[in-house]
Parts: C-alpha cells; structure tokens; sequence
C-alpha cells in the first residue's frame, strides 16, 4: 500500500553511497521523503537537526560508529520528547549482532542484500507503530497538563480555606456572616447521598483536601477517596473540581450550569 506522500521522513544511514541512493530512490518512489546519510556522526547531526524524522534505516557495520552506537546516539538525542523506529541492515546476520540491536531498541532487522519489497512492508509497520507511539507521547503531555492544573487549583482551594478560616472571612457589609444569613442551598442531585457522602461533598465543597475532611470528620484519608468516588458517580460529575463549583456557596450561576444535566 503506497501512499502519495508520508508524513514522517526516513533517515538511510549506510558508508556505501550506492545502497543509500538506491534505497532513497526507492523509498521515494513510494511515497517517503529520504535524508541520506552516508555516515554515522553526519546522520546523527542531522536527526539532531530535523524532528520530522521518525524512521531510521541504518547499517550495521559503519566505521566511527556503527548501526548499533548510532541508534543508542539518537535515543540520547531523543529522550522522552521525541519517538522513533530503528530497522537495521546487515551484511552480516551474526546471531549476536541481532540480539545485540533488539535488546538496543532496534525494532527489526533485513539482510543484504535487500529485498525491496519486503523491507517497504517492514518500514510500513514500523511507520503505524510510531504512530501509535507519537500519540501515547502527546497524552502524557497532556496528563502532565491535567495534573499540573489539578494541582493549581488545589492550591487554589487551600489558599481560599485559609482565607475563610481567618477572622474577618465570610462576614457581609452588615457584619453578618455567609452561615448567619441562611443554609446554603443544596442541588436535588445530591439528594441521593447518604449523610457521610453528603458530609464528604459539603467539605470538598469548601475546598478541603482529603487530609483535612479526614481530619474533621475522624475517618482515614483512604475513606475520604472512597467516599469521592461514590460521590462523582452518584452525581455523575467528572471529579471533584465540578464538585466543589457545584456546592460552593458564592457561585450559585456556576452551581446550576455545573448540575444541569
């Protein structure tokens, strides 16, 4: 299955100008975009220079460095920001070279001389696996996200605890304070809770840690988990941000879109 164009380029890396242009012709014919390189310290500048790519096809047996050095290189250059796959080519098929550059991280390996056709086939496969490697990349750069602003508005909660502990908090311009003027009002959807549960969202409601709801209500910080969870679920609410919204006295705006289902 050859494609117009592949988004990702494919390093060939081998010391023999004649392989590395007979296998760029070839790939290009069939729709991949080639770097080539006829050694080891000139292909690994350039896989430093170019993040667009994502294949490497490279011989084993180079001078200076060889396949093997070169892709353990790469991965050095890489680190956890960046995918790629490895195929090795060989003139040689010593058992241990193979072990050697699969236990490296080289994904497989063909023997000169090459069959095309085969070693297209392989490169496709190894192109769907980056793929799927390049997504697993950008969801844990999203969770990294998610929970570097879970952790932000954790804060946010605790900071806003301290304040309405202080002495001053919660009083209105006639010195009454929020608890004094009446009971907050609380959405029919958490009619269904048990009073625990009830107890458990009312204080992620005022933004408490679980540390502290564990505290104030003499159970484990484990129980105080549990009883989140049973929460979310019961409410049908995604985690205990939308929780708190839902149940804080002062945005009763935020409360009723929170809670509309």
């Amino acid at each position: 299955m050859n494609k117009l164009t592949s988004a990702v380029k494919v390093l060939v890396v081998d010391d023999q100008p004649l392989i590395v242009e007979e296998l760029c012709e070839f790939l290009e014919n069939s729709g991949y975009r080639c770097v080539p390189c006829e050694s080891s310290r000139h292909a690994l500048k350039r896989f430093s220079e170019d993040a667009e790519i994502g294949l490497v096809l490279c011989d084993l047996h180079m001078p200076d460095m060889d396949g093997i050095e070169l892709v353990q290189a790469m991965q050095k250059v890489a680190g956890k920001q960046r995918a790629f796959e490895a195929i090795m080519l060989t003139g040689r098929a010593d058992k241990q070279d193979v072990i050697k550059a699969l236990r490296a991280g080289i994904s497989d390996y063909y023997q000169k001389p090459i069959n095309l056709d085969e070693l297209l086939e392989g490169l496709q496969r190894q192109e769907a696996a980056l793929e799927e490697r390049q997504k697993e990349l950008q969801l844990g750069h999203l969770n990294q996200k998610l929970q570097y602003l879970s952790e932000s508005i954790n804060d946010l909660y605790q900071d806003l605890d301290k304040v309405r502990r202080s002495p001053n908090a919660g009083l209105s311009d006639d010195g009454e304070s929020a608890e004094e003027a009446g009971p907050v009002e609380i959405p029919t959807i958490f009619n269904q809770l048990s009073p625990r549960q009830l107890d458990v969202a009312r204080l992620v409601g005022k933004g408490q840690t679980n540390y502290q709801i564990a505290c104030e209500l003499g159970i484990t910080e484990n129980t105080v988990k549990l009883y989140v969870s049973q929460v979310l679920r019961l409410t049908h609410m995604h985690n205990r941000t939308q929780l708190a919204l839902a149940l804080s006295p002062n945005n009763s705006a935020m409360r009723q879109r929170v809670t509309a289902h």
